[in-house]
């Protein structure tokens, strides 16, 4: 039976996948649904920096036989907006930057392959700032991303364009990578389930680079039940990145519909900084408390050297990145510009193909690994991380998931902070320290401030990432704000 396309973009993966089993639609349909809204609205939203329009037809048509013949899995025929970090081979791969216009990969990321031999759609490559250095999605050399709630705010950076087309509707699904908070602070903003697994859940073969002991690839959703299928399909070991731990993966869809009787949640008294909004600090409180009445102990932890994450995440983070963006010299791939000397040639190209925010972390990180500067800023960044991660550990002996807000603001508006760069660091305050320890984390939404999504913070032990859906999942299905959609028309207009 045939539905209209406004109702089918809408659906949500478990719905989608329920009513395509059924023959109900076809995953054509709700590929063409999704392509006809990309059409009518990226021109303003800026999500995609390249629609797979022709890709996507084809995989639709191929999950629609396959349904046919009963070999469909989770992800067969649903469509998903993939942050284009993640190499694809059959569409252009330029990290957001100019560097690597035009770059086509010669294979697909691990989780790009895992994708398309389940059957998936991919609508594309969405935006995301360059190299995945950024907290607002402004710093892509393309385009900048808005904020489906509001035009004139930004969606939350690195993965700011994944973020908001799920959030508006143009994705059923997308991935994005989290190196500091690049999934769950643009999930807060856009008001969507994020997810950022343990260190060495997901592979990280075939996602470029930008803090290899930082990164990790997650998913976007509208519900958290959509994020533990979508985790499920990606999640696992892999022979082509050493970082991958040999592990096998947990039924996550089991872990939902649990109540939270005898869950113990922490709460640390280290998640508020000065500046933060009252409207976010309100939710975040309520949110809590829900928790509470849904049957969960909540318990008073400290994390003392949370304070120091964001000033050890600015030494490590950029050194990997100067490490890691070194191949980008004008004579392998990317762009290349030719002068008179080797020199000149990596001066010309890097000059033009990096952006003003990737030369910044560049400098930062070449000065932080340089002689005479090695010990006293890395060595002793590394050190405050181990720190950082022994405060977790001490806190999973009380507790089983720890409950915060996801940023200290909602969404601020376009051009607010790209002259401050501290300020915009400041985004990531609270994301940042779940990277240091390398344990998973989720933002749900959990209310509103000034008419702008807040997120929830929920993380976990290594590898338990069961918990942290069980939790997301027990808070969402008590409120009703996973129901409540952007009005993008209206404001794509």
């Amino acid at each position: 039976m045939a539905t209209s396309g406004e109702m089918l973009v809408n659906l949500s993966a478990a719905e989608a996948r329920q009513r395509l089993d059924a023959r109900e639609i076809s995953s054509a349909e709700l590929t063409e649904a999704h392509l006809a809204r990309i059409e009518a609205l990226d021109g303003k939203l800026g999500c995609y920096l390249h629609v797979m329009t022709d890709v996507a037809r084809a995989q639709a048509d191929v999950a629609d036989r396959r349904i046919a013949a009963g070999e469909q899995s989770a992800m067969t025929g649903i469509p998903i907006a993939l942050k284009d970090v993640l190499c694809t081979a059959d569409a252009p791969t330029t990290a957001g930057s100019r560097m690597l216009e035009g770059f086509r990969s010669p294979y697909d990321a691990t989780v790009v392959a895992r994708l398309r031999a389940q059957g998936a759609v991919f609508l594309g490559k969405a935006n995301t700032d360059e190299f995945a250095m950024g907290s607002s999605n402004e710093n892509s050399a393309y385009r900048r991303v808005r904020n489906p709630w509001h035009p004139g705010r930004v969606p939350g950076g690195s993965s700011g364009g994944p973020a908001a087309a799920v959030a508006a509707s143009l994705a059923t699904l997308g991935l994005g990578s989290d190196t500091g908070g690049s999934i769950r602070q643009p999930a807060s903003f856009c008001g969507v389930v994020g997810i950022k697994p343990t260190y060495g859940r997901v592979s990280r073969y075939g996602l470029i680079a930008f803090a290899s002991s930082l990164d990790q690839i997650g998913p976007f959703a509208r519900s958290v039940e959509d994020a533990a299928m979508l985790l499920s399909a990606i999640a696992g070991p892999d022979p082509n990145d050493s970082t991958s731990v040999p592990l096998g993966v947990p039924d996550y869809h089991a872990a939902l519909g649990a109540d939270l009787r005898g869950v113990r949640v922490g709460v640390a008294r280290e998640y508020t900084v000065e500046g933060m909004e009252i409207g976010v600090t309100h939710a975040v409180k309520r949110a809590i408390s829900r928790l509470a009445e849904l049957g969960a102990e909540l318990v008073d932890i400290s994390l003392p050297h949370t304070e120091y994450a964001l000033a050890t995440y600015y030494i490590i983070a950029p050194a990997e990145a100067s490490a890691n963006l070194a191949r980008f010299d004008g004579v392998r791939y990317g762009m290349v510009r030719e002068a008179d000397t080797l020199r000149g040639t990596y001066e010309r190209t890097r000059g033009e193909g990096f952006g003003p925010e990737v030369k910044r972390r560049i400098m930062l990180g070449a000065y932080a690994l340089s002689a005479g500067y090695y010990d006293a800023y890395y060595v002793k960044a590394q050190k405050v991380r181990t720190l950082i991660k022994q405060d977790f550990d001490a806190a999973w002996e009380k507790v089983d998931v720890i409950a915060a807000p996801t940023t200290p603001t909602v969404a601020f508006a376009l051009g607010a902070r790209t002259a401050d760069p501290y300020q915009m660091y400041l985004t990531d305050i609270f994301t940042i320290p779940a990277n240091m320890a390398g344990i998973p984390g989720a933002s749900v939404p959990c209310g509103f401030s000034e008419g702008l999504p807040v997120g929830l913070q929920i993380l976990g032990k290594a590898f338990d990432e069961a918990t942290v859906l069980r939790v997301a999942h027990a808070y969402e299905q008590a409120e009703l704000w996973r129901q409540l959609r952007p009005q993008v028309g209206a404001a794509a207009r």
